[in-house]
């Protein structure tokens, strides 16, 4: 049953939907601001660096001490580095300085990273980033015409680009079957459980995905297990009634009521929460409390993730 997406960062803010704005291939969205065709700001014919890229990885490869070559690690994605050159064209009838302003307040430097989305043949794909360069000759055509060439670069901590839709799945505990009627007749019927605790989640990218889990009380001693990868989170709790508690396993983050930390409540056998994601493909997650009433419930939030 598909419900709402919980956010999937906590400083998504506002822009939560990262390409409401574009609407033609080869625009882009970055926040609040249109870039490409139709708007003052055209992208370059070079277009984009880094986005179709694969990021830079480092390996945990270790050399072998008695012959030839290593032996293979781990790789891990480093930050991905988005450059670009943009056009500044103010609209005829226009104040070039408006369109100015507009462009140093979308390309300015922040705490916090925004989304950027990137609509290729049909396909919009986003990452959160920062902006980490900003370069504008203040040459002759900006001083008499308004119009210029900026190169731009944006850092995204995080390598891997997202669908622009948030899914959500949930699933309530399992449930017993209601066993056989009476009078008997053959074939026996058991019946089967009206909630099974179990989710089929897809991530139709080509990079894991880290979801978002909220379980809503009352339950004790939650369990998520995904089949896929054999990982399970564990936690020590039990929920009220009105408790929720939500686990971000991209931050390792595990809030009780949005405000109190409880990570410290996992199983000694529980899976770090970072390295509970959804693989490429089809995923099955199981919910198993040691016990809960049917009021309890696990939701899934998740995007698909490209490299």
């Amino acid at each position: 049953m598909a419900t709402p997406a919980p956010p999937l960062n906590s400083d998504i803010g506002t822009d939560s939907s990262p390409a409401s704005l574009i609407s033609l291939d080869g625009q882009i969205q970055w926040g609040d601001l249109l870039l490409g065709p139709g708007t003052p700001y055209e992208i370059d014919r070079q277009g984009l660096t880094g986005w179709e890229d694969l990021p830079d990885a480092d390996t945990t490869d270790a050399d072998r001490p008695t012959t030839h070559g290593s032996w293979p690690g781990t790789q891990y994605a480093r930050p991905r580095r988005i450059g670009g050159q943009i056009w500044l064209l103010p609209a005829p009838g226009t104040d070039p300085a408006d369109t100015l302003r507009t462009l140093r307040r979308a390309f300015g430097l922040r705490h916090t990273e925004q989304w950027l989305a990137v609509r290729i043949h049909g396909e919009t794909l986003a990452v959160r980033a920062r902006i980490s360069q900003r370069v504008l000759p203040a040459d002759r055509n900006l001083l008499a015409q308004g119009t210029g060439r900026v190169t731009v670069q944006w850092v995204a901590t995080d390598p891997r680009r997202y669908s622009v839709e948030a899914r959500s799945l949930i699933t309530g505990a399992p449930q017993p079957s209601p066993g056989l009627s009476w009078p008997l007749s053959w074939p026996l019927d058991w019946g089967a459980p009206s909630v099974a605790g179990d989710l089929v989640v897809v991530n139709d990218g080509s990079a894991p995905s880290h979801p978002v889990l909220t379980l809503s009380g009352p339950c004790s001693h939650p369990v998520i297990t995904n089949r896929r990868t054999g990982r399970t989170l564990r936690y020590l709790i039990d929920l009220g009634q009105d408790d929720v508690l939500t686990i971000d396993t991209s931050d390792g983050a595990v809030t009780l009521n949005q405000t109190a930390s409880r990570r410290y409540t996992a199983a000694a056998d529980s899976t770090p929460e970072e390295l509970f994601t959804l693989e490429p493909g089809v995923n099955e997650v199981a919910y198993r409390p040691r016990s809960s009433t049917t009021a309890a419930t696990l939701a899934v939030g998740w995007r698909s993730a490209e490299w």
